[in-house]
């Protein structure tokens, strides 16, 4: 007989204990059926509308991590050991305390995140608010808090830190207004700074979540042979976990197999997560390569890409929203295949490999060899993806990423395509370019590639490779394009590519930087 262990996790600054749930029970349906905390709101169910956020805070490095991400779609389990907060905890929670001698500070007063919507008039119909509030919060640890521990700055003359208009809608895209608009919601975000600073007193939550760790049984001990829910936290274990239970669903993030539970009403008897592993939750650098652990979330992954390649930010910040990205993994995303994905063309482009793991060894090959067909790959069901290893980039390399969607923000591609191109002395002489929408599975565009490798780099060479990439898919015809919309746009992105690389500006909405009204 399996036995789920009892889910552990800090609300307000008291330990909460759950036995009895389910692996495959959202952190949603735990906080509204099961605890009554109905200010968390159910929309869409598949993580783009933002009504459901909360925010989770984790222990890293002696420090507090924070995390706004998508109840909806996470699993319960996964918050195992965590510090939560809902929109009902921002003026309960006796952790979130004045700062120093800021004037006009009340014990019981609203968080600024609270405050600032109230002030802003940033809500209308209210359902999407405490998503917005959640996210606010989140944004507020992240970028105002740490300047504000310590002395004061308000009681030393420090300047106020500060949220610009592009950060915040940036970090505010995973969440969706229907009728105040946006305008008043980025006001607030820019005010919370303004407002009397309320933060969480993080040594105090540090020393509760280490004695909140102390108390929960181990997951190595016996319970991960029998419980539903299994989250090794080394790799060995992991590996022993996957040979032991090769029919077990695996989860690295959920934001996928979260829409199966919600949306296909598929059930799951055992979940292996992959999120604990420690040796998969880092991103180790050497002199040639980055390796990207398979546990290593989608805000932390993006950003060690684009500290190499800083032009991949926008393509970054343009995949999914931000508690998307805090909660889905790199690692996940790839395994999963999907032909719409955005990270595998441009880890292709970027000729990753990708390494294996199982109790019988390790092998590494090409990412595009992992995919066999429509979301399914050569791993054997003992098997796990491991790393992710991205060769660091060359002097000659010019690199762009391409994303066509419907919206800007928090939209599946419609086609994506990331050129990688090695031009010296005039001439290409090496051809990476991955391509996403076009295909069964997430391809490299090798006829393209061999159409420029070797040529001038002259217009000629463009076109001649625009009609090559133009003829190598047959991209099906589905709700968001055409199949021959997308055949055209490949060739005009390579076009676009050539525009750019002789100096024309680009013209794009992500060229737009909305100003405050005055």
């Amino acid at each position: 007989m399996t036995t789920t262990r009892p889910l552990h996790f800090l609300r307000r600054g008291q330990p909460v204990a759950l036995g009895n749930v389910p692996p495959d029970r959202t952190l949603l349906e735990v906080l509204r059926e099961d605890l009554g905390c109905t200010g968390t709101k159910e929309g869409c169910g598949e993580g783009d509308c933002g009504a459901c956020t909360v925010v989770l805070g984790e222990a890293q490095g002696g420090k507090v991590h924070y995390s706004a991400v998508n109840s909806c779609i996470r699993l319960a389990h996964s918050i195992d050991g965590m510090a939560l907060w809902t929109v009902e905890d921002l003026a309960e929670d006796p952790l979130i305390q004045p700062v120093g001698n800021a004037p006009g500070v009340c014990a019981n007063a609203m968080h600024p995140a609270q405050e600032a919507m109230v002030q802003c008039h940033g809500s209308q119909c209210g359902f999407c608010t405490p998503g917005f509030v959640m996210s606010l919060f989140g944004m507020y640890q992240k970028h105002i808090a740490p300047s504000l521990t310590g002395p004061s700055a308000y009681a030393h003359g420090g300047a106020l830190p500060r949220i610009t208009r592009a950060l915040a809608q940036e970090e505010l895209s995973g969440n969706l207004c229907r009728c105040t608009g946006y305008r008043p919601i980025l006001d607030a975000a820019q005010q919370m700074a303004a407002l009397p600073p309320r933060v969480v007193d993080e040594a105090a939550l540090l020393q509760k979540l280490e004695h909140l760790g102390q108390s929960i049984p181990g997951p190595e001990a016996d319970l991960v042979q029998t419980s539903p829910y299994m989250a090794p936290t080394s790799l060995p274990a992991l590996l022993a976990a996957r040979a032991a239970h090769p029919q077990a669903q695996v989860v690295a993030g959920c934001t996928d197999v979260g829409l199966w539970v919600t949306k296909q009403h598929r059930q799951y008897d055992h979940i292996l997560d992959v999120t604990r592993a420690a040796e998969l939750r880092q991103v180790q650098h050497d002199a040639q390569h980055i390796t990207i652990g398979a546990a290593v979330n989608l805000t932390d992954a993006f950003a060690a890409l684009v500290a190499q390649w800083p032009q991949l930010h926008s393509f970054a910040s343009r995949f999914a929203g931000l508690p998307v990205r805090n909660s889905g993994t790199l690692g996940g995303n790839v395994a999963n295949g999907s032909p719409i994905g955005d990270s595998m063309p441009l880890l292709i482009a970027l000729r990753a490999r990708v390494v294996l793991a199982s109790v019988r060894g390790e092998r590494d090959m090409p990412l595009e060899n992992l995919y066999s067909g429509y979301r399914q790959n050569v791993m054997a069901p003992d098997e796990l993806l491991v790393w992710i290893v991205v060769p660091r980039p060359r002097v000659t390399e010019a690199l762009r990423a391409y994303k066509i969607s419907k919206r800007f923000d928090d939209d599946i591609s419609a086609v994506c395509l990331v050129i990688n191109l090695d031009i010296d002395a005039g001439a290409v002489r090496h051809a990476s370019i991955g391509a996403g929408g076009v295909a069964a599975t997430p391809a490299r565009a090798r006829l393209t590639e061999a159409a420029l490798t070797g040529q001038p780099w002259t217009a000629e060479t463009v076109a001649n490779a625009a009609q090559v990439l133009q003829g190598e898919f047959t991209p099906i015809s589905d709700m968001r394009a055409s199949g021959d919309y997308r055949r055209t746009v490949l060739a005009s992105l390579l076009q676009r590519f050539w525009l750019e690389s002789q100096g024309e500006a680009a013209v794009s909405v992500e060229n737009f930087r909305l100003e405050a009204s005055v």
